[in-house]
């Protein structure tokens, strides 16, 4: 995407925001990690590149930009589109929420819709939020799901299990940023075998649960992520079958379950009709996360 006139002509952010939205509509791009257009993707990326807020746009458009800050965007811009790079691989961060994390391709691009329900604290199946004293987050990936949890329930002990000895360094990285290793504690492990004998108050996972159809017709962007983390079995449910055998044992009497399935709702209720899934209301809807209580649980 090597375009000399652009850096010629182009003066202005507005210049180049508007340029980027045209690249990226051109190269056919997929938005699905935290941006879902081409207008948000270029926003972002140009603030970020410039280091200006990134919810501020408005009082830089007609700003005039340096030589090196033109090269800077339009080698970004280049990237995202030649190589198809997910923007928070290209600026090492993501975002849930107000909550930044460090991201890099060791891990999954973080996406979940448990976020947002610990913002509320799991409310109201969550009473009180300091009752909470210990927790589990299996599949922790880069650990931002154990650290909103951590924020969430102050009394919290947080166990943050992955498989991948690359998640778990990127995982590191950003509890020491949040200054949570006093309370959060990151375990190899494959699902619960490195966790006998332990219990918690509360379990949530957004665990791989993509399905085979569905993993071989994903856009170019996804195949730059572990793929380790996405897909799961033929109808995306092999984890989630090793979550629901083994949770029970490692929940507390009274304790919660709550795990994020992506689009398999229809098949976990039907490979499951005797379980009372209760399913959790998030900013898309009550398809993608459901709770259980321990009891609920087969033994």
């Amino acid at each position: 995407m090597s375009d000399p006139a652009a850096r010629s002509e182009l003066v202005t952010v507005r210049d180049f925001i508007r340029y980027a939205v045209s690249r990226f509509n051109a190269a056919g791009l997929f938005f699905g990690h935290g941006n879902d257009n081409a207008w948000d993707e270029a926003v972002y990326l140009t603030l970020h590149t410039l280091s200006l807020p990134l919810d501020r746009l408005e009082p830089f458009l007609d700003a005039r930009l340096l030589p090196s800050e033109r090269d800077a965007l339009l080698d970004i811009y280049r990237r995202r589109c030649e190589e198809r790079l997910p923007a928070a691989y290209l600026t090492n961060e993501a975002w849930l929420g107000e909550h930044r994390f460090y991201i890099d391709e060791r891990v999954i691009v973080p996406r979940s819709f448990i976020a947002e329900l610990l913002q509320e604290q799991l409310t109201p199946w969550v009473e009180d939020p300091w009752s909470i004293e210990s927790a589990l987050d299996l599949c922790t990936g880069s650990g931002c799901l154990a650290i909103l949890t951590a924020l969430a329930f102050p009394e919290a002990q947080v166990d943050a299990v992955d498989l991948s000895p690359d998640a778990i360094a990127v995982a590191e990285r950003n509890v020491a940023d949040y200054d949570l290793q006093e309370r959060i504690e990151l375990i190899r492990s494959d699902a619960f075998t490195q966790l006998a004998g332990k219990r918690y108050d509360l379990i949530i996972s957004n665990p791989p649960y993509v399905n085979a159809e569905s993993v071989a017709a994903l856009p170019p962007e996804y195949l730059h992520e572990p793929e380790m983390a996405l897909g799961s079995g033929d109808d995306g449910l092999d984890f989630t079958r090793i979550i629901l055998r083994e949770a029970k044992k490692h929940l507390s009497e009274n304790g919660l379950l709550v795990v994020e399935i992506g689009h398999n709702r229809d098949a976990l209720e039907a490979a499951y009709p005797t379980l009372p899934f209760t399913w959790l209301d998030t900013a898309a809807g009550d398809e993608y996360v459901f709770m259980l209580q321990a009891a609920d649980l087969p033994d």
